[in-house]
């Protein structure tokens, strides 16, 4: 078995991703790979999705993900984009069904290249998202930072989209707030058991909102799809908006913006949005040395 196996550098929305192909071997990308990988500037990223054979019938992958510190992650709505479209390239298959530990999600690659993501129904019970205690509504819970009379965050929406996320709904730029101090502290707060992901929302219409994200196990992210699914749900949650909304994602460095519907036909979230290939190379699962294919300028490390 050879020690080395094909990767691709691409982005979901600026949301940093490593898909690497680990179909046809028994092994798995270790955590010290992933750490040595996020380490690298070339080849630093959020989440790596990892393309294996599929365990069940019907399906085209198992897909396993890795936080950039090494930890597993459930869901990744921005990288699933991303091994869509890079599957797409390789077979000319549109229609896509991927099995993770969240589950199935089925995806499709549209005509005009952006990607949708059955993310699944959301998850509102306290216990399953899970929190440490009993909350009967979700919507809002007693959660702050700073001042007890004059906080600078509080009173979450919290919700599942296979990972935990809380939402903080705030009226002003989020890019404001100092999201690299709070972020470690709610992202480890007691409160969440398996930590969480961190966002602050900015509804600035019926139909449109403005986020930033701090994701569990990577930290500040450019960009983050199920963080936007779990915010466009709890937007509708609360009355803010209706349940199709746009996202603009404030610290993107792409100019797009993903499209979320919650169904209400099934409650399942439809997420809609680009994905980037940007160079390709080859990688040791076990220690994360790589090489970027020669054509595009040889780099290893």
């Amino acid at each position: 078995m050879s020690t080395t196996v094909e990767f691709a550098k691409m982005n979901g929305l600026g949301n940093k991703i490593l898909v690497v192909d680990m179909r046809g071997r028994p092994d798995a990308v270790t955590p010290a790979a992933a750490i040595a990988l996020n380490a690298d500037p070339a080849t630093q990223f959020d989440q790596i999705m990892a393309i294996h054979d599929p365990k069940a019938q019907g399906t085209d992958a198992w897909i396993d993900i890795l936080n950039s510190d090494g930890s597993k992650a459930q869901a990744c709505g921005n990288g699933t984009r991303c091994v869509v479209q890079a599957l797409a390239a390789e077979t000319g298959k549109k229609v896509f069904t991927f099995q993770t530990v969240a589950g199935i999600l089925n995806a499709v690659e549209q005509a005009d290249g952006t990607i949708s993501v059955d993310m699944g129904k959301p998850v509102f019970e306290w216990d399953k998202i899970p929190l440490a205690e009993e909350f009967y509504d979700t919507s809002r819970i007693e959660l702050q930072i700073g001042p007890i009379d004059n906080p600078v965050l509080h009173s979450p929406s919290v919700a599942s989209m296979g990972n935990p996320h809380a939402i903080f709904w705030v009226d002003k730029d989020v890019m404001s707030f100092d999201l690299g101090r709070f972020g470690p502290l709610l992202e480890n707060h007691p409160m969440f058991p398996e930590k969480a992901n961190i966002t602050l929302a900015e509804v600035t219409s019926p139909s449109s909102i403005t986020t930033r994200t701090w994701e569990r196990g990577a930290g500040l992210t450019l960009a983050c799809g199920s963080a936007a699914c779990a915010t466009a749900v709890s937007a509708a949650r609360t009355g803010r908006t209706g349940r199709d909304v746009t996202i603009k994602v404030a610290s993107s460095p792409n100019a797009g913006s993903l499209s979320i519907e919650w169904r209400e036909r099934d409650d399942h979230v439809i997420m809609t949005g680009p994905a980037e290939w940007e160079w390709s190379g080859m990688v040791d699962p076990k220690t994360g040395s790589w090489a970027r294919d020669a054509e595009q300028g040889a780099e290893a490390r």
